[in-house]
């Protein structure tokens, strides 16, 4: 049978479960110096993740605010630029399309690749190809084709990320999933850093296609990976083998139902329902869904208002962007390591508070800011404590959501609940706005500090209220 563990706490090393004093559940495991939980950085597989986390983040930007600066450049209309916003959408939808990446196998490239690094080498094939035919188009004679070959890199993008995250989770050892978090999410920021203040460089001197070619070229970093590293093995639990067996049974008892047409009902069971039955058959699945929607809700809920803030405190733009890819970049990147390491130390269930908790207090940064007007300092620290704290945040989430997929679903899974993460930031923050209007900076930033509370409460009330799910079970 595939192994069961807490809720809270899926399969991490180290970790002990808490008493019912909170306060000791900050109180870390007496399991090696803190050094040991840095040095996990530097196992091969890590590294690996680092690299493939580079080729997740370099597409992003290239089809949002370094294609906008693009289309601007070109003289588009801020109308037609606005809704270019429309072909990240794939992003969101990815989980609709992750079984079949988690089950197709594929002609040649499975047979000698695998699973895993048969698609990823086919998926970044496809984008490199993409982003060079969108970067050699004309906005201005055809925005159509542009806004196409947009939308084609978004879908490949977000394809990619399926292949990635699920090849990090098989990948790694449980006890290292706290890092390859951490590590995953540095590469994303320094891939961001070179398709956005990157990109625009080389666009500046070479011109656009040149900004878009050279960015097509850094996604062999990852394809390097794919075709070197090796393909996972995934161990498929007694229980997920028995729940695909009933299915073929029942096809088998009709007739109507035989041949061809059986085959493909119970391909498209074990792909698509499957994975989603899995996980609806956790005790509280609706509550982890709650939990990983809320978790960071209140740090989207304000960086949707930061840029908006500092621009009515008297900012200048290159004031804002200097002071962001100084401090805002350098705290997300160490928040993100520091974070991914210290869940492997902490334990799941003491990172997931301690993280959530420095995360709320962050926005709090917001309030001296828009307390002290236009100060530079200010600015600074704020850029600093809300980035480096959401960086920490953010590596404990990816590594729980890691430790909840069972690995004969993993693509499917972690696509369907790292796409709920992005509600926050959609929905919810699409309010922002108003609640400034209506609530005024501060009381607005103060909502955004205590908006994460439920989900924070929801932690030790799913361990209380049963004993484990399936975590990397198979």
């Amino acid at each position: 049978m595939g192994r069961k563990t807490s809720i809270a706490a899926p399969a991490i090393s180290g970790y002990t479960a808490p008493s019912v004093h909170c306060l000791r559940w900050f109180v870390p495991p007496r399991v090696s110096p803190w050094t040991s939980a840095f040095a996990a950085y530097l196992d091969r597989r890590v590294v690996m993740v680092l690299l493939l986390g580079f080729s997740s983040g370099l597409p992003l930007l290239l089809t949002f605010s370094t294609l906008s600066a693009w289309l601007k450049s070109e003289g588009i209309s801020r109308t037609a630029i606005g809704a270019f916003a429309l072909v990240g959408t794939p992003y969101a939808l990815k989980f609709l399309w992750s079984p079949l990446i988690d089950r197709l196998p594929l002609p040649l490239l499975t047979r000698l690749l695998g699973r895993r690094r048969g698609w990823g080498v086919l998926i970044q094939a496809l984008l490199i190809a993409a982003i060079l035919a969108l970067g050699a188009t004309d906005p201005v004679a055809e925005i159509w084709l542009t806004a196409g070959l947009a939308l084609v890199v978004a879908f490949l993008s977000a394809s990619q990320d399926i292949v990635i995250d699920a090849y990090r989770v098989e990948l790694l050892e449980p006890g290292q999933q706290g890092p390859g978090a951490g590590a995953v999410q540095a590469g994303y920021r320094i891939a961001m850093l070179a398709a956005g203040a990157g990109a625009l460089l080389v666009a500046s001197a070479f011109g656009w296609f040149a900004a878009y070619a050279a960015m097509a070229a850094l996604l062999a970093v990852g394809m390097a990976v794919f075709l070197l590293g090796p393909e996972p093995a995934v161990k498929v639990s007694a229980a997920t083998a028995e729940r695909e067996r009933r299915a073929g049974e029942y096809l088998t008892a009709r007739p109507h139902l035989r041949g061809p047409r059986a085959a493909l009902v119970a391909w498209l069971y074990g792909a698509v329902v499957c994975p989603f039955a899995d996980f609806m058959a956790r005790p509280v699945w609706w509550a982890v869904l709650l939990f990983v929607i809320g978790y960071k809700l209140g740090e989207a809920m304000a960086g949707a208002m930061a840029n908006t803030l500092y621009i009515e405190m008297g900012f200048a733009l290159d004031e804002i962007a200097w002071v962001s890819k100084i401090f805002g970049f350098g705290a997300t990147v160490a928040g993100t390591i520091i974070g991914g390491a210290l869940v492997a130390r902490l334990g799941m269930t003491r990172a997931l508070l301690l993280f959530g908790i420095l995360q709320s207090l962050g926005n709090l940064f917001y309030v001296l800011q828009a307390m002290a007007g236009h100060n530079i300092a200010a600015l600074a620290l704020c850029v600093f404590a809300e980035n480096l704290t959401a960086g920490m945040a953010g590596s404990a989430l990816v590594a729980y959501i890691s430790g909840l997929c069972n690995v004969a679903y993993t693509a499917t899974q972690y696509a369907l609940l790292s796409s709920l993460t992005a509600v926050g930031r959609t929905v919810f923050a699409s309010v922002s706005g108003k609640l400034a209007d209506v609530l005024g900076w501060v009381d607005f930033f103060l909502l955004t500090t205590v908006v994460t509370v439920p989900a924070l409460l929801l932690i030790p009330w799913l361990m209380r209220r049963q004993g484990g799910v399936a975590s990397k079970s198979g």
